[in-house]
């Protein structure tokens, strides 16, 4: 049987292309609302980060998702990406890649 192919998305803040299951998806809809998308699959201008706390925290300080989503993203949303970050890491550690988005 053929392998699967594994989606790859860059991510905004190294700039590395990474698996999509390891990446979290940020996206502003048409009205401006930046929001997480566990789904990944939200309408609007989508940008990747990294399931690695260090890498939200970087793009927290330089204000990357500002740039990649052509909006203003407050530090409110970053404090709360951090955190998604952290669970979703910790669900990856605790139950591995099968059960852990």
């Amino acid at each position: 049987m053929k392998p699967r192919k594994i989606p790859m998305r860059k991510d905004v803040v190294s700039n590395e292309m990474k698996p999509k299951k390891e990446m979290v998806r940020i996206v502003r809809s048409k009205e401006g609302v930046v929001a997480i998308d566990p789904t990944g699959k939200k309408s609007g201008r989508g940008a990747y980060v990294s399931l690695e706390p260090t890498a939200v925290e970087e793009a927290a300080n330089k204000h990357i998702l500002d740039k990649a989503l052509n909006a203003t993203v407050d530090d409110d949303f970053y404090s709360e990406l951090l955190a998604y970050v952290k669970h979703q890491k910790a669900r990856k550690e605790l139950f591995g890649d099968k059960n852990g988005k």
